[in-house]
């Protein structure tokens, strides 16, 4: 059973960043890819980043250029550095994790443990 915690979403103006983290309590966290999920009011929650166990990334277009996504293996985390905020960015923003190196899904069926997500609101 995978443990994820997020923290540091909030309340910014557009144009605004946020870094986000995920710790995962997990003795092999090297072992699982990590992915950002975001849930806005009345829509399905959507795909917005994952990561490879190596490092290697992969983005939803609405978001290419202005999220990263990383991880500090030795520190059981995982970051979603938000730049250029805009409105249309506001959700519960999620962490996942799915056991196994050789892939990193975009899709939430996909991914078997969760956090309790952090809430992101962008004003104009």
């Amino acid at each position: 059973q995978v443990q994820l915690v997020e923290s540091g979403g909030g309340s910014v103006q557009a144009g605004a960043s946020l870094i986000l983290s995920c710790l995962a309590s997990v003795r092999t966290f090297s072992d699982y890819a990590m992915g950002w999920f975001r849930q806005a009011p009345g829509k399905e929650r959507e795909f917005v980043a994952a990561v490879k166990w190596s490092g290697g990334t992969y983005y939803a277009d609405s978001v290419k250029g202005r999220f990263t996504i990383s991880r500090d293996n030795p520190k059981n985390t995982v970051y979603l550095q938000m730049n250029s905020l805009k409105p249309e960015d506001t959700a519960i923003y999620y962490c996942a994790a799915r056991y196994g190196r050789t892939t990193v899904p975009m899709i939430s069926t996909e991914y078997a443990n969760w956090g309790q997500g952090t809430q992101v609101t962008v004003s104009s």
